[in-house]
């Protein structure tokens, strides 16, 4: 058994490419913590395999501040013994998977990573178990909370960030798509929070916890700096659902260049009942009850009756309407913290149009940039 330090732990874990979409790939990484450790945040890609359940923890926990160490690893081995051979056959089977090839030889070239809360005796425990059993096992110096630690740490740096803005169906999150799919780093906020960031964001599904949602937000960071460009992420307000964006981060995305998609209103219209508009009515209903008081009663009372008279423009008109207010309060902040905005006018919802336009803005711009240095070189010298 190896002990890593958390850098080389994530780099040989790759997190890069594979922690990033959360699938394990050519290894095999796995959080032996209690399960509702587990849900409350992990390291992205890291499959669940508790040495204990919530309960066993909980007694040998007990047990070690009531009586002893000893009686609480005894206990311990009392719950780990009768699980050896099913935890030994769970990591064989994740391994033949991935290998596809249930010899040994090819199981062998497929290392096993893991980690429990501070790099302790459950990672050791088991890190023992599948070693002597033949696995080339390495385990997380200082655990979850090394992982934890560093996360944490990201949200500090200096990130080149390029933030893309526009009101409410300007079609921001499909222009990162397609940015990403040209090369472009890009950090998705709301796939990242699982919410859509509107009346309807809840609908696609639950969000994480706030640990994990900023454990995928670091490794996301993380990733889009190693390419090297700036980092393409959506103008969001702090909160996303019920997440918050780690206030370091927030105050570098406030002050960063801000490119705002100019696109009119009923083009914007038609995109977000394109997008919604196939929703069941009853849920849509319940959708603008949620922000009934921010919306106001009467302006909520009109838009449900016209979803219930299956008139859909007109209620999504007045969603759009107050989205689009909401969002000039926070443009105006910004312009108040001293950030710089591009505004790029688009005729319409058209990703292929919008995304040239958005390229050639940002180019204009780092040409700028250069010339402005070079001129500053060139009048120093002269002067």
């Amino acid at each position: 058994m190896q002990k890593l330090l958390i850098e080389a732990f994530l780099e040989q874990t790759a997190y890069r490419e594979v922690l990033l979409s959360e699938q394990p790939a050519k290894y095999c990484l796995f959080d032996v913590r209690s399960p509702s450790e587990y849900a409350q945040g992990h390291i992205p890609g890291a499959l669940s395999l508790p040495l204990f359940t919530d309960e066993e923890r909980k007694i040998v926990g007990t047990a070690y501040k009531q009586q002893s160490r000893e009686v609480a690893i005894k206990i311990g081995l009392d719950f780990f013994g009768p699980k050896m051979r099913p935890f030994v056959e769970q990591v064989e089977n994740h391994i033949a998977q991935l290998a596809k090839d249930k010899n040994s030889a090819s199981q062998a070239r497929i290392p096993v990573y893991m980690y429990c809360w501070r790099g302790g005796m459950r990672s050791g425990a088991m890190a023992w178990l599948l070693e002597l059993y033949g696995f080339q096992v390495f385990t997380l110096q200082g655990g979850y909370k090394a992982f934890r630690n560093w996360a944490l740490a990201q949200f500090n740096k200096p990130y080149p960030l390029c933030v893309l803005g526009g009101y409410t169906g300007s079609g921001k999150t499909e222009l990162l798509s397609h940015l990403t799919s040209m090369g472009y780093p890009m950090v998705d906020l709301e796939h990242l929070a699982c919410h859509k960031g509107s009346a309807f964001g809840g609908y696609d599904g639950t969000q994480p916890s706030q640990e994990h949602f900023e454990n995928r937000l670091a490794v996301a960071l993380t990733h889009g700096l190693i390419a090297g460009k700036p980092i393409w992420i959506e103008d969001e307000s702090r909160r996303i659902g019920k997440l918050n964006i780690p206030e370091p981060l927030w105050h570098t995305l406030r002050t960063a260049r801000l490119y705002f998609l100019d696109i009119p209103f009923e083009h914007r219209l038609a995109y977000i009942e394109q997008q919604y508009g196939h929703y069941p009515t009853d849920w849509l209903i319940d959708a603008v009850n949620r922000i009934q008081k921010k919306l106001g009663g009467k302006e909520a009372q009109t838009a449900v009756q016209y979803l219930k008279d299956n008139n859909i423009i007109a209620a999504f008109a007045i969603l759009l309407r107050y989205y689009d207010k909401l969002y000039k309060k926070g443009f105006e902040d910004r312009l108040s913290l001293g950030g710089k905005v591009q505004h790029i006018p688009c005729p319409s919802v058209n990703n292929n149009e919008n995304v040239s336009l958005l390229i050639e803005a940002e180019e204009n711009k780092i040409i700028n940039k250069a010339i402005s240095a070079f001129t500053n070189i060139f009048t120093n010298k002269n002067t």
